[in-house]
């Protein structure tokens, strides 16, 4: 909680940061990584760094916490520090590397603001910070403790044992080098893989778990093509193959099936559909009662992953559904399941818990639907790929 007379410094300049967070966040990485070249390359996912994404996602967070503290000031913002704890624990981030954090921003907002930063701002604004930071901390160490990693060292050796290729996505099964049995994870969850690329980085990616067998680690990548931050799976597409070893961390991830039995929404667009397919897999493996309605929408039938999965699974449920849209059909398709999700044409059922994942527009999309269908916001849960923009562009 900050003081009230930091309060009131945060409230008055509050527009003036808020204008200016997005220079602040892309001077403070030039800043960090000047000093820390060793965070761009093992660390910090170089292309969400190159595409200008990663700095947009602190922006937002920063904002929207502060914002939050104003407005709620004995309240933190729950949800979204979940949501970054998990991502944080995920690649192992401690709490010395938060001051290194701040030493690099205030620096960086000092810069940018100039003469406004007067000390008593400054104290202001480093309170905000450090309120979030030692909130993520005591998260992330509870998460550590949760996975058995106390100190933070979520990772393992894992041997590849097979792959599964799918149109442009190749699902992996790892088994832990070491014997013994692969981390417990809840259907949604996602891990950390880590390569060594040629040039001797070692790039971190979160991939979700699309399943969980008894003996083995399994994730699905899609192949991204003509981007930076296509590196890390264009390496494991191209370059791992069974016998191979990865180093993956400990399962992560807020966004996970509960364990109600009231009606559940599954909506996934694209690659989306991964942590969606774990929760089916999760339902039918418990031969679940509940309604399930599935949702996916994609390009076409050639690029819809897990296409024959998604019926399978349905199949084995006795009150699930599967709706699915494709926005350039292969062939014949219904007319009223072409272009975009349109949920109002299948019922959406009163008490219903939404699990959302996709691009950030078809999020906003589904999300917007379903609150004009009478859905309340805290039922309705989103996983995106990559930092979340939502925030940034709120």
């Amino acid at each position: 909680m900050l003081s009230e007379e930091s309060i009131e410094t945060v409230r008055a300049t509050l527009p003036a940061v808020r204008s200016a967070i997005g220079e602040i966040a892309s001077v403070f990485y030039d800043k960090l990584f000047t000093a820390h070249p060793d965070l761009l390359r093992d660390l910090f996912n170089r292309g969400n760094q190159a595409s200008g994404a990663q700095q947009q996602a602190l922006a937002g967070s920063i904002a929207a916490f502060a914002s939050a503290l104003l407005e709620h000031p004995g309240t933190p913002p729950e949800t979204m520090l979940s949501r970054i704890a998990h991502k944080h624990a995920s690649l192992g981030i401690t709490p010395e590397q938060y001051a290194i954090v701040h030493t690099n921003l205030f620096a960086a907002i000092a810069e940018v603001l100039g003469e406004a930063v007067t000390d008593e701002v400054a104290a202001a604004w480093s309170e905000v910070y450090w309120s979030m930071a030692d909130a993520l901390i005591a998260i992330e160490a509870r998460l550590y403790a949760e996975a058995g990693t106390p100190d933070g060292d979520v990772w393992r050796d894992y041997r590849v044992v097979g792959r599964l290729p799918d149109n442009d996505v190749v699902t992996f099964l790892a088994r832990p080098v070491d014997g013994a049995p692969p981390p417990v994870s809840r259907p949604g969850q996602y891990v950390s893989v880590q390569v060594e690329l040629p040039d001797g980085a070692r790039q971190i990616r979160q991939y979700s778990l699309s399943g969980a067998p008894a003996d083995a680690v399994q994730f699905t990548v899609k192949k991204v093509v003509g981007s930076p931050d296509g590196e890390v799976s264009n390496h494991l597409h191209e370059r791992v193959a069974e016998g191979d070893v990865l180093r993956i961390g400990a399962p992560f991830g807020d966004v996970t099936l509960d364990d109600g039995d009231g009606p559940v929404l599954l909506a996934s667009a694209g690659i989306g559909c991964t942590p969606m397919i774990s929760m089916l897999n999760h339902l039918a493996a418990t031969g679940s009662p509940r309604r399930v309605i599935a949702v996916h929408a994609d390009r076409a039938q050639g690029t819809h992953a897990f296409r024959a999965d998604l019926d399978q699974l349905v199949a084995k449920l006795p009150d699930a559904t599967a709706d699915v849209w494709y926005e350039a059909p292969e062939g014949p398709w219904p007319a009223d399941r072409t272009g975009l999700v349109d949920l109002a044409v299948i019922g959406i059922p009163e008490g219903i818990t939404a699990y959302l994942c996709g691009p950030l527009p078809f999020l906003r999309a589904v999300r917007t639907q379903l609150r004009e269908l009478g859905v309340p916001a805290a039922d309705i849960h989103y996983e995106v790929f990559g930092p979340d923009l939502w925030l940034a562009q709120d």
